[in-house]
């Protein structure tokens, strides 16, 4: 397994320290390391001059915990979701392929123009345009599907056709590849690049640790957006078939099936239990862009945000165990680190003006009553929030409101514990 360089620290109780190793923490001495993609030797500087540096950033302050060895990600960043504080990071900007991850920008863009309780009927013109071999949740032509589905679609399934159909309701993939492309500018992600609205790689098609960590941060201002990426289980409608037997032979009638959401950090799987204290947010995968994934976790009143791209190892499940070990770090090393960097603000808060600032763009059931509260009930989707993961029970903690930041409020996240 590649290891990171070891970078020697000597800390006394007075001094500060500041680690920034030129080499990738995805490299080795091994032969053949040289040939590996290294980043650029300088990058974008939104968030601190710092983030555009190559290698690992991180300014330890005396007790504070040292990085995880275990690191082999040609990207990531550990960032308070409170305060906006940056508090490690490794080639941050790189601008790199995105894959599913991208649909985070996809959702905070087009997420509040549509109520979740609308419907839309299936056109066979919706799914044209989907990439070969792409993750699907199984939209079908001619089915009427509530907007509440296709988000559950989204997330869960990472589902293209889902995607697609909610582009097509939008006014068409590039009317919603532009839309994305605006929201990014307007959030200061200016390492994306965007061609296609669900993250299949194209030319081009490129975002950053840093971007995708911006947009996690901005959709989680939305309710709608909490309950979706925090959602591990659900019923998605099936097709209408005619019933062959039984008293209702001859009839049609509609079946569902359940999704599970393929974030494992929320889920579980053979290998990896469910990270205590996630609440979301999305991960992905493609050729170009190997496996990325941001997550946002709370712990002890502490909200952290990690984002990892393309972790190389050959680990199972590396792209979640590398975001644990982060997580993990970070929650040890708040208030021993100084901060590298800040996740910045909307332009537009700057100015006071409506569109971006905190807490604007919600959508037409964002509110707290509607928090997080999906039920087997609601719009007849069957929505299991967190039940049934492997390692216990992720129950949904919807008191304790809390205030994040000094530049963008998040309000209402949803907290989660393990039962135990």
């Amino acid at each position: 397994m590649p290891a990171v360089k070891k970078t020697a620290l000597l800390v006394t109780s007075a001094a500060l320290l500041t680690m920034s190793t030129t080499a990738p923490a995805w490299a080795d001495d091994k032969p053949g390391g040289e040939d590996k993609p290294k980043p650029p030797a300088s990058m974008s500087t939104v968030g601190g001059t710092k983030l555009g540096e190559p290698g690992t950033q991180v300014s330890l302050k005396a007790g504070a915990p040292v990085l995880p060895k275990e690191l082999s990600a040609r990207s990531w960043m550990v960032s308070d979701a409170e305060t906006g504080e940056v508090l490690a990071s490794h080639n941050s900007h790189w601008r790199l392929a995105p894959a599913s991850t991208l649909k985070m920008l996809f959702a905070d863009t087009v997420l509040p123009k549509f109520p979740k309780s609308q419907k839309h009927k299936v056109e066979p013109s919706d799914l044209a345009g989907i990439g070969a071999g792409s993750s699907m949740v199984g939209v079908k032509e001619n089915e009427t599907y509530t907007v509440h589905d296709l988000w559950l679609g989204v997330f869960l399934q990472s589902g293209n056709d889902a995607v697609h159909v909610l582009s097509a309701m939008n006014g068409g993939v590039p009317q919603t590849v532009k839309d994305m492309q605006s929201h990014a500018e307007e959030l200061q992600a200016l390492d994306t690049h965007v061609v296609s609205p669900d993250g299949y790689d194209e030319k081009g098609q490129v975002s950053s640790a840093y971007d995708l960590t911006l947009f996690a941060r901005s959709g989680l201002q939305k309710a709608d957006f909490r309950e979706y990426c925090s959602t591990a289980t659900a019923k998605f409608p099936g097709e209408t078939k005619k019933v062959t037997k039984g008293k209702d032979k001859g009839k049609k009638k509609r079946g569902s099936f359940a999704i599970k959401n393929t974030n494992r950090l929320l889920t579980g799987d053979i290998g990896l239990d469910p990270y205590k204290g996630i609440a979301g947010v999305k991960n992905g995968s493609t050729t170009n862009a190997g496996n990325t994934f941001t997550g946002v976790a709370e712990r002890d009143g502490k909200v952290l945000l990690v984002t990892v791209m393309n972790p190389d190892s050959g680990e199972q499940h590396a792209v979640y165990k590398e975001t644990a070990r982060l997580l993990d770090w970070g929650f040890k090393a708040s208030g021993k680190v100084e901060p590298v960097g800040e996740l910045v603000a909307p332009k537009s808060a700057a100015t006071g003006s409506g569109k971006g600032a905190p807490g604007a763009g919600k959508s037409g059931s964002d509110s707290a009553k509607n928090v997080a509260h999906a039920s087997d009930k609601e719009s007849g989707s069957g929505v299991g929030v967190a039940l049934g993961v492997v390692g216990g029970v992720l129950a949904l903690v919807a008191a304790g409101w809390f205030v994040i930041s000094r530049r963008m409020p998040l309000p209402d996240l949803v907290r989660r514990k393990t039962r135990r």
